[in-house]
């Protein structure tokens, strides 16, 4: 099939002292066609039938295409964030998982279940904040800073991981950083420093930044989210935190995609604002019947809109990819066997972190203090 390509702008940082220096450089994203009605329907159930077939699984991410995220949950598999669709696809009895998302998330599934078959409607998915934290750059930047715990976001690849201390996810960032700037740990954090830059003000922790960020939340415009807001004027305005601070400031509730999701429920609101990637738009709709929910602008005064408030790799997935590799088994997600054990590591303490502090137990507890063993 034939497909259009976009070109994608990112930052991409140069490491080096400060972390602070920032080069712009191109990617490519291909953009499926939409299928027309009968063979949407046909692709489901062939779909569906090859699940069955092939003792497979199916996690998709909030950001990618309704159909996916509506298959995923029909079939008996997940729609979620990065790291739950991996704990997911580990605890299933499935032999083969296939991960609607991009390549870091088919690359943590991999880490945490190495025994099963990881498939990827396009291997090339991939995301602004991993290509922008190349492993050999980020290491030479860590090993610049031998004195700080290396923290590092979920959306980096399986060598960064390995490179790591500690993993976190936008919804335990702040508990995890918390506690490692309580134990006396200066903090070297990567990649997006918008998000770093919101834990660093939550917490008064000593961070020293990678310079990246997601082109999707990078856009979101505080004066025209503020003209927005002034045309409703009873909406609640919900971010995520990889958002520029100006945008972030302007939030009722900040939150990682399932925060996004329980502020949108529990809130007595009608109308909400919503500054993170649009492909939310469709399970906040869905939970939420009776609320309107509205995109954050990236449009207006200074805008570039380099995606428009959609990820142009996580549109990448489609239906016809989802069937082809089911069919043909291609597209596997590889991962260097000598780094699994290494990127692993710091997804276990985060695991072992948000387990203790889910279950009422001292999770501070399993954080070391600087300089002991």
């Amino acid at each position: 099939m034939n497909m259009a390509m976009k070109e994608v702008d990112y930052e991409h940082p140069r490491a080096d002292a400060s972390g602070s220096v920032c080069a712009t450089k191109h990617a490519w994203a291909r953009v499926p066609q939409e299928p027309g009605p009968s063979e949407r329907a046909a692709l489901k159930e062939k779909i569906r039938h090859l699940l069955k077939e092939k003792n497979a699984v199916m996690v998709s991410h909030y950001y990618v295409h309704p159909d996916l995220q509506d298959l995923a949950e029909q079939t008996g598999g997940l729609v979620s964030d990065s790291l739950e669709m991996a704990r997911f696809g580990r605890d299933h009895s499935a032999r083969t998982l296939v991960v609607s998302g991009v390549r870091f998330m088919g690359e943590t599934a991999k880490i945490l279940s190495p025994e099963k078959r990881v498939l990827m409607p396009d291997l090339d998915a991939t995301c602004s904040l991993d290509l922008g934290c190349p492993v050999g750059e980020f290491s030479a930047f860590c090993d610049a800073h031998p004195d700080r715990t290396v923290v590092v976001y979920a959306n980096t690849s399986a060598a960064v991981k390995a490179r790591s201390d500690w993993l976190v996810t936008s919804s335990c960032a702040l508990d995890i950083v918390k506690a490692l700037k309580d134990k006396g740990h200066k903090i070297l954090w990567a990649p997006d420093r918008h998000l770093g830059a919101y834990i660093q003000r939550e917490t008064g922790a000593d961070m020293l930044m990678w310079n990246g960020a997601c082109i999707v939340h990078n856009e979101f415009k505080a004066i025209e989210l503020q003209s927005l807001m002034q045309q409703h004027p009873g909406a609640k305005v919900l971010v995520h935190p990889e958002s520029p601070a100006e945008v972030v400031m302007l939030a009722d509730a900040v939150g990682s995609t399932s925060g996004i999701l329980k502020a949108a429920h529990e809130m007595d609101a009608k109308v909400f604002i919503v500054a993170t990637d649009n492909g939310m738009m469709h399970k906040l709709r869905t939970l939420n019947p009776g609320k309107l929910f509205l995109e954050a602008p990236t449009s207006g005064n200074s805008a570039t809109c380099k995606s428009c408030a959609h990820c142009p790799w996580m549109a990448m997935n489609s239906l016809a990819d989802v069937a082809r590799v089911l069919e043909s088994g291609a597209n596997e997600v590889q991962v260097d066997s000598a780094i699994i054990p290494r990127a692993r590591l710091p997804i276990d303490r985060m695991l072992a972190f948000t387990s203790a502090l889910k279950g009422g137990h001292d999770a501070g507890s399993l954080v070391p203090n600087i300089g002991a063993a």
